[in-house]
């Protein structure tokens, strides 16, 4: 890009999710006056005798955590979607306006590992692995329930991104219909490849390839950028370099490929503010329909708020709530930053 786009306000196309995103460039001189954060510190304990996700340990809802070696799943205690509901609907006066469906679905926890002091960033790559076939393992037999419609599998990492416990986990949640991000993705997906005959996402990363300005790091099976049009300051998007549509299609030397770029993707986000970096991570793999869909890539998306240093987030407030996504630093610097802080951990 030039410097016209590089150094004043312009808006960029998310062909994914069909919007504009904000950039201001020109504004990363102004000064913070607003809310502070706690700079997030590591967890010292291999083991937490009040964590319920240690193993041995009651958990919330009463029930023991086994002694686990590696991974292990559970339904969770307080799950956000409940299996046992008779289908319903509401529409007041048929008017489409006052609407409502019940919706079924599973919630899971994934524990990554027993050890309590540990997260992506700090797991082996043979560890992430196991995480990797957790995840597999879980899409397959969801997926399979006929109801299901699609299943999400997603990390919540650090207080300041809503985790409730520091222990190493994930969830999968499996509902009964699509949800709203992964529907928007499947529209766009969809619309590309039936105009194009080509993944949307698979034509966008060989242009990223040609132009070379947002890659942060890779392996011969997967690519970590900062999108084009990333809206979160430090937010990566995870592709595969072949095919792949969801977890079923992926091969061994993929499977493996996903843990190594997981581990390197995390450790370099703690390199850039000397901190354990907080972020949304999820993946979004096609709809469990018993359909084949060629229109849609497996990918990840890394949603982390930090902003300027370990203290100061990015808030969506004002004009991202009211208007459009709008970011100050631009994608192609935070890839720098990035690449900078992969660098010091190699």
């Amino acid at each position: 890009m030039n410097g016209n786009f590089l150094q004043a306000s312009h808006r960029r196309w998310n062909p994914l999710r069909r919007e504009w995103v904000l950039v201001s460039p020109h504004r990363t001189a102004r000064p913070w006056q607003g809310q502070t954060e706690t700079p997030s510190v590591s967890v010292v304990l291999s083991y937490d005798p009040t964590c319920y996700l240690c193993p041995g340990n009651v958990r919330a809802g009463g029930q023991r955590t086994p002694d686990y070696q590696a991974t292990f799943t559970f339904t969770n205690d307080y799950a956000a979607l409940q299996t046992d509901l008779a289908q319903d609907i509401y529409d007041f006066d048929n008017a489409g306006l006052l609407h409502a469906e019940t919706e079924r679905g599973i919630c899971r926890v994934l524990c990554f590992d027993p050890r309590h002091d540990l997260t992506l960033a700090t797991m082996s790559v043979s560890g992430i692995r196991r995480v990797v076939d957790l995840w597999i393992g879980q899409a397959a037999e969801l997926s399979a329930i006929p109801w299901i419609q699609y299943v999400q599998i997603f990390e919540n990492r650090g207080a300041m991104m809503g985790a409730s416990n520091p222990h190493p986990h994930g969830q999968v949640w499996a509902t009964e219909h699509i949800p709203n991000e992964p529907a928007t993705e499947f529209a766009t997906q969809l619309a590309y490849f039936t105009e194009h005959a080509e993944p949307l996402l698979a034509a966008y990363l060989g242009l990223e390839f040609q132009t070379n300005q947002r890659i942060v790091t890779s392996n011969d099976q997967w690519v970590a950028l900062v999108p084009f049009w990333a809206v979160w300051p430090f937010e990566i998007l995870l592709l595969p370099t072949g095919y792949a549509s969801n977890f079923a299609d992926l091969t061994e030397a993929q499977r493996d490929g996903l843990a190594a770029i997981l581990q390197s993707v995390t450790a370099l986000y703690n390199r850039v503010f000397d901190t354990p970096f907080p972020y949304s991570m999820g993946f979004h793999p096609a709809p469990c329909d018993g359909q084949r869909h060629p229109e849609w890539t497996l990918h990840a998306h890394f949603y982390p708020p930090l902003l300027r240093s370990a203290t100061v987030r990015k808030f969506m407030v004002g004009f991202e709530l009211l208007g459009s996504p709008q970011r100050d630093i631009t994608p192609e610097s935070a890839a720098a930053t990035l690449r900078a802080a992969l660098q010091e951990i190699e």
